[in-house]
């Protein structure tokens, strides 16, 4: 039977920011996809969701396994037969992580790999799904950190903030965002990438200012643009992010 709610895939949704997109597009009344890269965290995070009789689905995605991510395209395919809505929300950072003159390049390219490149060969491998919509939306989930304007402004409060590895990572995000954009531009897709701000989880080692469901609201905003939407932004909870 044809699924006639939207259809959303949340990567990295198992805890933090991912499970809090996934809760409130869940409460929004569209269907969900957990997408985790260990499959039983995936599926107790879709049961504490579903126990509120919301659909939710789950499926393994590690975004660094190619194979893993032709699989969940192909499972998404045959349970939904569409992508309405896809949030690339998994990342990482890395302890080995600094400024250029002192980070592991074992390091950055972790990050690289997992925030670009995985973001890159999810959205390609989803893109197929989300031609069938009728009103696709992507959301990149970028940072502040991830502006070349913040990062050379000394007036900035980011300015200090040099993690090359974590920084470049969603500097290339907002490029995949703004190429996307163009290529798609003829299309009904949208895409946007969206920072939640500084926010409590693993992540940041919960030394942020916001709570997970604070920091979802804007990334839940944008997946949820209706005939009104705009592509090719960089925003976050203050309006729009310099590139």
């Amino acid at each position: 039977m044809v699924d006639t709610k939207r259809i959303a895939l949340v990567t990295g949704a198992n805890k933090g920011i991912g499970l809090e997109i996934a809760r409130q597009l869940s409460e929004a009344g569209l269907t969900v996809i957990i997408g985790a890269r260990n499959l039983e965290l995936g599926r107790a995070a879709a049961a504490e969701l579903g126990s509120h009789g919301a659909p939710v689905d789950v499926v393994r995605i590690d975004v660094n396994d190619d194979g893993s991510i032709t699989e969940a395209a192909d499972q998404i395919a045959a349970r939904h037969g569409r992508l309405d809505i896809l949030v690339n929300n998994a990342g990482i950072v890395d302890a080995a992580d600094g400024p250029p003159t002192r980070s592991s390049t074992a390091a950055v390219r972790r990050i690289m790999e997992t925030n670009f490149i995985g973001t890159l060969a999810v959205t390609q491998a989803m893109l197929p799904l989300l031609r069938k919509s009728q009103a696709g939306r992507i959301v990149n989930l970028s940072s502040a950190l991830g502006s070349l304007s913040i990062n050379s402004d000394p007036s900035s409060p980011f300015y200090s903030a040099r993690l090359i590895g974590y920084n470049a990572s969603k500097a290339a995000v907002n490029m995949l965002t703004a190429q996307l954009c163009a290529e798609l531009r003829d299309t009904p897709i949208v895409v946007n990438s969206v920072s939640p701000g500084y926010v409590k989880t693993d992540l940041t080692g919960h030394t942020g200012f916001m709570t997970p469901a604070e920091g979802a609201r804007m990334p839940v905003k944008y997946a949820l643009l209706g005939d009104e939407a705009v592509s090719g932004r960089f925003v976050g909870p203050d309006g729009d992010t310099p590139w």
